[in-house]
């Protein structure tokens, strides 16, 4: 056994040990992707965390619109191309995408999450994969430009909206594209302004419906590009 696989395996047992978790299978276009996350989201609720700064632990549950994603990101040819996931959770779209072959960079805000991340994309792709702490309201300046930029179910709160915009302007390289899946939350037509006023171009490219037990959900996929002829320049403010 190479060094990675044990690695990877001793960081899901500390994480099993630390966490109440659970495995879900997610059918991704025909092929089943195991995530192990936390069992119950309540379990992670922080009061100093909220108080902090209005944390929740979003990230431990698997949204609908990550599964929309992880379709999306399955569907396209990655060898050769860079991915970035703005808020990764448990790494369900970030393992669709290893396994479609690009090279990932998960971020989230959350370290939990990024470890868990790394532990999924390794189980069903078998590839390292780069994850990071990022917070968008102090983006970091050295994390570059990437083939592809994508996000799932991120704007949930209104002040989201002018962070995400700026994130997707820092980092979709020219030539590059952005994909976001939304099932309709508070901030998302405030984000298309922001995005407009950064100069990208957004547009609902697919509608997909969402049916699991009692949920019904339509998720929009966004496709977020830079105008043709036009240079990308670094994005100022948050």
């Amino acid at each position: 056994m190479s060094a990675e696989p044990e690695r990877v395996e001793a960081l899901a047992e500390q994480l099993e040990r630390r966490f109440r978790t659970t495995v879900s299978r997610v059918e991704v276009r025909g092929r089943p992707i195991d995530v192990l996350h936390p069992a119950n989201a309540d379990d992670l609720i922080s009061e100093d965390d909220f108080v902090r700064d209005d944390r929740l632990p979003y990230w431990a549950d698997l949204w609908p619109s990550a599964h929309a994603l992880a379709a999306r990101v399955a569907a396209e040819d990655g060898r050769g191309r860079t991915l970035l996931e703005l808020g990764c959770g448990s790494g369900l779209v970030s393992a669709a995408a290893a396994r479609a072959g690009f090279d990932v960079t998960a971020t989230d805000y959350y370290d939990d999450a990024l470890e868990f991340a790394q532990v999924n994309a390794w189980r069903n792709a078998e590839v390292q994969i780069t994850a990071r702490m990022v917070d968008w309201r102090h983006f970091p300046a050295d994390l570059g430009t990437f083939d592809l930029v994508v996000a799932s179910d991120v704007l949930y709160e209104r002040s989201y909206a002018a962070l995400l915009a700026y994130a997707f302007a820092r980092t979709v390289a020219r030539g590059g594209v952005g994909l976001m899946t939304d099932p309709g939350r508070v901030a998302v037509d405030a984000w298309m302004e922001e995005c407009a006023g950064r100069g990208l171009e957004v547009r609902i490219a697919d509608r997909v419906p969402y049916e699991a037990g009692e949920i019904r959900q339509t998720i929009n996929v966004y496709e977020i590009t830079w105008p043709a002829g036009r240079v990308p320049r670094p994005a100022v403010g948050g």
